[in-house]
């Protein structure tokens, strides 16, 4: 939709006619990253006496603005654009030039004019400008809200750890009962998860704070600076805490989007992680009487509109389905990551939408789970010790006593006749009690023997 009163020009108004697409547009977050781009340029041109300082201060308050997120309605471009994301460069241009324009004092002569392409995008290219603002807009992402969830869930799960103590359960393998272990080491597993996705979160960020800045149109650099983009980087590194540098190679940075698939890698482990801790709690509270029931979930809202009383597992169904859709962008990124065609991969927007796309739905989900499910968990302690005692495979412990072959006969005779591995092996005459009684002693099965 064209604006009653736009702050963008023709390029703008053309790219909205020709791309009446998806109604999505690009994300808030990618905008404000172009303005800060935008920004530091102005910054880099007028260090370079490039710019003449009036410019230069009415483009820097005018970027800065955009970066702030002020004019974000003034981007109204679909996703589906150029491949190069031109268009939405040049709308970034002709806002900021159009600002910079109405914050001249005095007459606003030609020689004071600000044009969008000889003096915003001086020293740019889209193709060198838009996989820097991906790069930068996606890095804020991971580290201001993706790594912060996934803290939030570490901590929730640690302080599980600690309230799960020394209760006993049984495991499972293959679906299958297997050696009994504590509630607390199972939650200490989904704790490292949480933790180790933060450092796969980390290391993405790294991979990221390369820009393609410098490179102009094919990667030379015609009609740039070569002190240009070490400026532009240490300005991004100042406004972010972040520490961008100059692309080692201007030929891969913008031919290829490698980076970008290796974060979709990533942020695809990431949303693995977090559906196996919810799928796994899902499980292990399903019930209350036909169940595992070994955890009882909060009750966040009426599970059923025809069964009173009903509660069901919403939060790690939320999260599943986060997981799922998440996986699916991902997917989408690493396809896009194939169009590098000789200079230039153009799937920029839309490996954009998905990265940003999956970031926020994966840090809100993350969250929201942390908080309305794992905060209010609870263990049915009964329940699991009733669990461990029915099963057989604490016959594992039996195996330095009996050897594996006699301890699989009792396992077998126990499941056939219904009783207890205790009193097979006692009517057998197989131990006596007291030694019977300490090698099936559950707490003892859950840590190494001395």
């Amino acid at each position: 939709m064209i604006e009653s009163n736009p702050l963008y020009g023709a390029s703008t108004k053309l790219a909205i006619e020709n791309f009446p697409i998806s109604g999505r547009r690009m994300p808030d977050a990618f905008i404000r990253a172009l303005g800060l781009v935008k920004f530091a340029a102005a910054v880099a041109n007028g260090e370079l006496l490039r710019l003449p300082p009036d410019k230069r201060a009415r483009i820097q308050a005018a970027a800065r603005e955009v970066a702030d997120g002020a004019w974000s309605a003034q981007f109204p471009i679909d996703v589906f654009q150029s491949g190069s994301a031109t268009s939405t460069n040049m709308n970034a241009n002709e806002v900021i030039a159009t600002r910079a324009n109405a914050l001249c004092a005095g007459s606003l002569t030609d020689d004071r004019r600000v044009h969008p392409n000889d003096d915003v995008n001086l020293g740019q290219s889209s193709n060198d400008v838009i996989p820097s603002a991906l790069h930068i807009s996606v890095a804020v992402a991971l580290h201001t809200r993706l790594s912060p969830a996934l803290g939030i869930l570490e901590q929730a799960l640690d302080r599980k750890c600690v309230e799960f103590g020394g209760i006993v359960k049984i495991g499972r393998t293959h679906l299958m009962d297997a050696t009994p272990l504590l509630v607390a080491q199972e939650f200490s597993g989904y704790r490292a998860q949480a933790a180790k996705a933060r450092m796969r979160v980390r290391h993405a960020i790294v991979v990221l704070e390369e820009l393609a800045i410098g490179g102009t149109a094919v990667g030379t650099g015609l009609n740039g600076d070569s002190r240009f983009a070490p400026i532009v980087c240490r300005i991004v590194s100042e406004e972010t805490g972040l520490t961008f540098r100059e692309a080692s190679n201007h030929f891969e940075a913008q031919g290829t989007r490698d980076d970008c698939t290796e974060v979709a890698g990533v942020v695809s482990a990431v949303a693995a992680s977090v559906t196996k801790i919810a799928n796994d709690i899902r499980w292990l509270g399903s019930g209350p009487r036909a169940g595992l029931a070994e955890l009882r979930l909060p009750e966040v809202q009426p599970g059923s509109s025809i069964m009173p009383g009903k509660a069901n597992p919403v939060m790690s169904e939320m999260l599943i389905q986060v997981g799922l859709y998440t996986h699916g962008l991902m997917q989408t990124v690493m396809l896009c990551g194939r169009e590098g065609h000789f200079e230039l991969n153009t799937t920029l927007p839309l490996i954009t939408h998905c990265l940003h796309e999956a970031i926020t739905c994966l840090s809100n989900g993350i969250v929201a789970f942390a908080e309305r499910c794992i905060d209010g968990l609870e263990v049915d302690a009964a329940r699991c010790l009733a669990l461990v005692d029915q099963s057989l495979m604490l016959v594992t412990a039996l195996n330095p006593h009996l050897g594996y072959d006699v301890a699989t006969t009792v396992a077998r005779e126990a499941m056939v006749t219904g009783r207890t591995l205790r009193e097979v092996v006692l009517d057998r005459g197989l131990l006596d009690a007291e030694t019977l009684d300490a090698a099936l002693d559950p707490l003892r099965m859950t840590k190494p023997q001395t």
